[in-house]
């Protein structure tokens, strides 16, 4: 077990690394608490919520919309939840965003915490404050940057994680790798997703390296003015497929990053490509795809990175540093539409 903190404008946010459900009592009165979470893991792991007040949603990313959102207040509403009443997000990603915007805005504002539930949401969703929902083919379009009170790990969660969630969650990994630390891609690069599902010691060790990453750069530019914006690589592209193609997140980044590689190759003579395509294909992410270029570059103009008429886009310097590149809208048509 291990406890971190780290301090942000408004408030300090403990993490409790490798700690389990359990501990959480010794922490929040889960008599005024509710839990947020999915069928999926209410199914598997039920009699770990058993006498908390929970609230059970449909899964998937087709629900991170306001009417959830919504509804989860109306739920609030009926059991009296009030300004002292903690929610407490159990699952992946769009559980967590719309846990922490649900709190956000619910009496305008509770406290709230995370347990994340899988690979992306322990080394990404979970972290920096980013809490919010889609609006049609937009990712993120509407939310907040609030940071929860607590973030809990309890690794068994990971026993019942599918396979292509193990995949999909790595895609951060490798991100965090490639504007962060050429070592830990090293590391990547000679090792196999099964070694890391089959040795608790070494996913453990790997997601706490993770979280420290990201929430070093949040502390640094928690409002996303400088720095931050680094942890958009890949996202850029990404975000414009995944609502309009079957693609999971992390399929959607995977696809973003090797295309900002080749960007990068052009604008910033990178030239570690295929060590980053080799990896993300070592993990099984996808790094090729045929879209509608026009209807794409249509939704990535509405990027919340767009800044009038040119968009940060995030690129490699080289393997371990990344770099924002202001490219303007026009040029960019340009190189999406040689895709």
């Amino acid at each position: 077990m291990r406890k971190l903190s780290y301090k942000f404008s408004t408030s300090t946010v403990d993490y409790y690394l490798a700690y389990g459900i359990s501990h959480l009592k010794e922490f929040v009165d889960l008599e005024n608490a509710v839990i947020v979470t999915d069928e999926n893991i209410y199914a598997h792991h039920a009699k770990r919520f058993k006498g908390c007040n929970t609230i059970v949603l449909k899964p998937g990313e087709e629900f991170k919309v306001q009417a959830t959102v919504d509804a989860v207040i109306e739920e609030l509403i009926g059991m009296q939840a009030d300004r002292k009443t903690t929610l407490i997000g159990v699952g992946g990603g769009v559980i967590t965003d719309i846990t922490g915007y649900a709190a956000s805005v619910y009496m305008r504002g509770i406290p709230f915490g995370f347990i994340p539930t899988s690979i992306l949401a322990l080394v990404d969703a979970s972290i920096g404050g980013k809490n919010g929902i889609d609006v049609g083919p937009y990712k993120n379009m509407v939310g907040i940057i609030r940071q929860p009170k607590f973030i809990l790990h309890d690794l068994v969660f990971l026993n019942s994680l599918p396979q292509s969630e193990w995949e999909n969650g790595f895609a951060e990994i490798i991100k965090h790798a490639c504007i962060k630390d050429a070592a830990m891609f090293r590391e990547l690069e000679s090792s196999t997703l099964k070694t890391y599902q089959n040795k608790k010691i070494a996913i453990c060790d790997l997601i706490q390296r993770n979280v420290i990453i990201k929430s070093k750069v949040v502390q640094k530019d928690e409002f996303e003015r400088g720095e931050r914006k680094l942890l958009n690589f890949g996202h850029t592209l990404g975000h414009a497929l995944e609502n309009q193609y079957e693609l999971s997140h992390g399929q959607a980044i995977s696809i973003g990053m090797a295309y900002a590689c080749y960007i990068s190759e052009g604008l910033c003579g990178f030239r570690e490509t295929e060590r980053v395509i080799s990896t993300l294909n070592k993990y099984n992410l996808p790094t090729a795809f045929s879209f509608d270029k026009q209807k794409v570059f249509d939704v990535m103009k509405m990027d919340k990175k767009r800044e009038r008429k040119e968009l940060n886009y995030i690129l490699l310097d080289k393997i371990g540093k990344g770099i924002v590149k202001q490219i303007p809208l026009q040029k960019l048509e340009q190189i999406i539409s040689k895709f």
